[in-house]
């Protein structure tokens, strides 16, 4: 039997598929022998020393975990800055770690996160503590290095592709009298990943998505006039799909909500949608509608990806794995091997390359006139949004998605006003 408790912890925004990793971690341990506490939201649980007791539930209930959206066990964003600006809370954590007997640290997170556990390695190894820290991968925006692809991408990609297809047809009924313009907003801060996605939705010029717009080309407003023109007088309709992140040539986010920077450094975005209806009906006179699908496209476990629910729950087992084979500082990362049949393993790469690295869209992946995807990029999106993985749903029609006790055990430090 392994020594030590393992430490599981949520980072950041979460996904339909973030609770199948975290039910595949904990039943991949309990199935070691070894104790599975879990982080009250993400990091700020690990520092306040709020943690849940997953021995508390139920087999079914764990297992359930895999079909819930959300993050079970709270989630947040928040970003520790280096070991010389924050050591403070770094040592916290150590604090908290000791206390617990925690010889297993496993940040399900992106590339903020794959930091911090990094850097909490290192600290580990300077205080001479055994410490074992893996990254595990979630991310809807797919920016992460290194990894093939993300957990969390491949269902909201799916949500996406089908969205777009539903909403032409409902466009496309309609425009005779009605809609010409319809402006879908898709999440992608850097990366226009999920705005791809949309182009799965049709195959052809005529097809919607007629336009994407993406985070890596600068956003020319009368090009874009002139596109969406040429769209409606060809096609009698247009559906465009923006990414939140799309910038103008001087790097100005079109969006920007002027509230400022989150905890990431993040600039606030709201509304590129709601702004590019509004230019469009007063630069062209067509009438538009506008969707702002936001959390919506990371929840909908409804209608998750089965490829992507398995390679979640691949990364959960892979982390336990690495953690007790002391694999430290490690991230299990997806690696395609073919596209035709699809074919995928999970390796282990080093976080010091992956952590704050930003993966975009390939210069191959984006259509030369810069409004839509490649044969290439539908090589590489098709396989992640295949097959279907419903939850089980209630005679009230609703899915039966499950809400864990999350029993707290008792604290043995100090209360501190550390966050």
């Amino acid at each position: 039997m392994a020594q030590g408790t393992l430490l599981y912890a949520q980072s950041g925004g979460v996904t339909a598929v973030i609770n199948a990793t975290a039910s595949a971690v904990i039943q991949a341990a309990r199935t070691r022998q070894v104790r599975v506490l879990a982080a009250r939201n993400g990091i700020l649980g690990a520092l306040r020393e709020e943690l849940i007791d997953t021995s508390k539930e139920s087999i079914a209930t764990i297992r359930a975990l895999a079909h819930t959206p959300g993050g079970a066990f709270g989630s947040c964003r928040v970003k520790l800055k280096s070991l010389e600006e924050d050591r403070a809370k770094y040592e916290r954590l150590l604090e908290v770690f000791r206390a617990h007997d925690v010889r297993y640290f496993l940040y399900n997170g992106g590339n903020d996160s794959a930091d911090t556990a990094l850097k909490v390695s290192r600290l580990a190894a300077e205080y001479d503590y055994p410490l074992t820290c893996i990254g595990v991968p979630k991310t809807v925006d797919n920016d992460l290095a290194v990894t093939d692809c993300c957990p969390g991408f491949g269902s909201a990609a799916k949500y996406t592709a089908v969205s777009i297809r539903e909403a032409a047809l409902d466009v496309a009924a309609m425009a005779e009298t009605s809609t010409k313009v319809f402006v879908y907003e898709a999440m992608g801060r850097h990366a226009g990943w999920l705005a791809a996605a949309a182009g799965l939705a049709g195959a052809d010029r005529d097809a919607a998505p007629h336009l994407i717009l993406f985070p890596e080309r600068p956003y020319v407003e009368a090009d874009f006039f002139a596109r969406v023109r040429e769209t409606v007088e060809r096609v009698g309709y247009c559906v465009v799909v923006a990414s939140e992140g799309i910038q103008t040539a001087d790097g100005r986010f079109v969006a920007d909500a002027g509230g400022g920077q989150d905890s990431f450094g993040h600039t606030q975005l709201g509304g590129v949608a709601s702004y590019l209806a509004g230019r469009v009906k007063d630069g062209l006179g067509y009438k538009v509608h506008w969707t702002l699908p936001d959390y919506l496209q990371r929840s909908a476990r409804h209608l998750a990806s089965k490829t992507d629910l398995d390679q979640a729950q691949a990364v959960g087992r892979k982390a336990v794995e690495y953690a007790l084979k002391g694999m430290n500082a490690v991230m299990p990362v997806i690696v395609r091997s073919s596209d035709a049949p699809y074919r995928w393993k999970i390796e282990p790469a080093p976080l010091e390359k992956i952590a704050n690295r930003e993966k975009k869209m390939p210069a191959g992946f984006i259509r030369r006139d810069g409004y839509g995807i490649t044969p290439a990029a539908r090589r590489y999106l098709e396989p992640l949004i295949r097959g279907e993985a419903p939850p089980p749903y209630g005679r009230d029609g609703l899915p039966k998605y499950v809400s864990p006790k999350n029993a707290m055990v008792r604290k043995k430090l100090a209360d501190t006003s550390t966050q």
